[in-house]
């Protein structure tokens, strides 16, 4: 299986955790786990009363993952006028974002990192140098009195 496809499954699996899969077809199914996750949404947001939430996103992959897990779920993520760029504002309700939004975000952003990562490395080592390890620490040079 090549490395994009390993990826891909592993973020439908993730997706599928937090759909409340039940089966392992379910479980394939990303398209039927997405719809599960808009009607928990769905669901919480006639129980509670939404709330904005802060997010702060400094990494741009990240935060494209983010904004687009929102909208795949139909929050409209947002940012008012003369905030950062790494910030991302949304309205929803509490028990969703804390338990199915931000968690399924962290474990796919976790995968996505990996997968970037190793691709990054992969590419230096074969076009720029077989050493991908971080610079040597040594001892700073003594002072004088």
């Amino acid at each position: 299986m090549l490395s994009d496809d390993r990826l891909r499954e592993k973020l439908r699996k993730i997706e599928a955790l937090y759909a409340g899969a039940a089966t392992a077809g379910e479980r394939s199914a990303a398209g039927a786990a997405a719809e599960r996750i808009r009607r928990q949404f769905e669901a919480a947001s006639r129980k509670e009363q939404a709330e904005e939430f802060k997010f702060s996103i400094p990494d741009r992959w990240s935060r494209q993952l983010f904004i687009a897990l929102c909208r795949r779920y139909g929050i409209k993520p947002f940012r008012y006028a003369r905030m950062h760029r790494q910030t991302v504002m949304l309205s929803a309700p509490a028990s969703f974002v804390q338990m199915t939004l931000w968690p399924e975000f962290q474990e796919l952003s976790q995968a996505l990192t990996a997968h970037l990562d190793e691709i990054t490395r992969q590419i230096i080592r074969d076009e720029v140098h077989a050493a991908t390890h971080d610079a040597e620490e040594v001892s700073e040079p003594r002072q004088l009195l």
